[in-house]
């Protein structure tokens, strides 16, 4: 019988390697299980790229199985050779407590925690691999994983030019300890990762299988690299990556993220990120085939994914401020969320010294001129925070001022100028 999960998973394009994908079929159609994915604490923040084997794993708690969340704060201080072509900086223990504490708030955004059968669990491999000593890891483990075994996989092979520590050797066989120590205590059957994580994950399913009987049973899924239509890389703007921390990046910025997605892009977005039914997308499939001005999936994806990480209210302020920008119409808009709005447009620092509007437009290089800011203001073309300027004699002074440190000038329909005063 198909497994309605693994069906759906394929659908939406989830599903890149399956160890015994017949062995795991039968199993998730026999029972609920506990699955699990790891995250190191490489940062206080997820980027969106990271969250695709998060996201698939809540599609398996959505199916009754319950999701085992592993922080590695053991791993994150030897450092994960996989997709790199150096060696990473090792973190202080103290950096790796607040990169914990960042990753566990964001994944309590995405999972249900609780008391029932299917509630995620939030587990830390700092706690059974710092009571291992060198001894016990090297007569327990390292006699399980032959050299050559190592040498064959991906990661550590295409490392061998440009070298490898020994610590960022070991570290497959110390993800190997952890799959065996959560099937043993957490009755984990299956490993979930990016596609990078492969050969970590077959590590794994080697060590349950050379410390148990053969009935043991493991199974491992990856998750293809999401990539974007024209080839470039997913997950990365202008500014930088794309973060779930506000403060890196601002629910406006991350709903803009989504809602500027390509047309080629947008269905298959919709499918890897958001909850939506399968009828629900191939609805809007249709929508971006025959109406595409209207951008009905796009509004769908950046609604979903903002009301997920950040809430419904930081929808709401994304979604004002959006409209106000379009409109023009700044004066809905609060000083903060309009400093967020153009923190990126090109921007002056001026004296906080009363200024006539034909002077600081010319300071502020947003006329070229006198001449030309005289023809600006008296064709209605310039506005201050939102608010039309048309008087040759205007003083800008304090009441332009928001929060006593800036100003926002448009020239025309979409020309924005931030202008700074200290």
């Amino acid at each position: 019988m198909t497994n309605e999960l693994l069906k759906d998973l394929q659908w939406r394009g989830l599903l890149y390697q399956q160890t015994d994908a017949e062995g795991m079929e039968k199993l998730l159609n026999e029972e609920k299980v506990s699955l699990y994915v790891g995250v190191d604490p490489t940062a206080d923040s997820m980027h969106i790229g990271h969250i695709v084997p998060l996201l698939t794993l809540r599609r398996f708690q959505q199916a009754g199985h319950r999701p085992i969340l592993l922080v590695g704060g053991a791993t994150g201080m030897i450092g994960d050779p996989s997709g790199r072509s150096t060696e990473r900086n090792l973190l202080t223990a103290e950096q790796i407590d607040k990169n914990v504490a960042g990753l566990k708030k964001q994944m309590e955004r995405i999972f249900e925690f609780g008391e029932e059968q299917h509630s995620a669990q939030l587990v830390n491999n700092y706690d059974w691999i710092s009571k291992l000593n060198v001894i016990e890891f090297l007569r327990d483990y390292g006699k399980l994983i032959n050299i050559n075994y190592l040498l064959a996989k991906d990661t550590i092979a295409s490392r061998l030019e440009t070298g490898i520590s020994f610590t960022e050797f070991t570290y497959t066989i110390i993800q190997g300890i952890d799959f065996n120590h959560l099937y043993d205590n957490y009755n984990v059957k299956i490993q979930v990762g990016g596609s990078d994580q492969w050969g970590n994950i077959t590590t794994g399913l080697e060590v349950i299988r050379k410390t148990h009987d053969e009935d043991a049973k493991a199974f491992g899924i990856t998750i293809p690299l999401v990539t974007k239509a024209d080839g470039t890389k997913f997950g990365k703007t202008a500014g930088g990556a794309v973060w779930l921390d506000a403060e890196k990046t601002s629910p406006y910025e991350f709903y803009q993220f989504w809602i500027n997605s390509a047309d080629a892009d947008v269905i298959k977005y919709l499918k890897i990120f958001t909850f939506l039914k399968r009828e629900e997308i191939e609805a809007l499939e249709v929508s971006v085939q025959e109406e595409p001005h209207l951008r009905k999936a796009q509004k769908a994806l950046a609604e979903e994914m903002t009301r997920l990480i950040h809430g419904e209210e930081a929808l709401e302020t994304a979604q004002r401020i959006t409209a106000a920008l379009f409109s023009g119409d700044l004066k809905t808009l609060s000083a903060a969320e309009m400093k967020n709005a153009f923190k990126d447009v090109p921007s002056t620092e001026l004296s906080k010294e009363d200024k006539n509007i034909v002077d600081l437009l010319v300071e502020a290089n947003i006329s070229s001129s006198k001449r030309q800011a005289r023809e600006d203001v008296t064709n209605g073309a310039i506005s201050i925070n939102g608010e039309k300027v048309n008087d040759l004699e205007y003083t800008v002074d304090a009441k332009d001022r928001l929060e006593d440190e800036f100003a926002i000038i448009r020239r025309g329909k979409k020309k924005y100028h931030m202008v700074k005063f200290n």
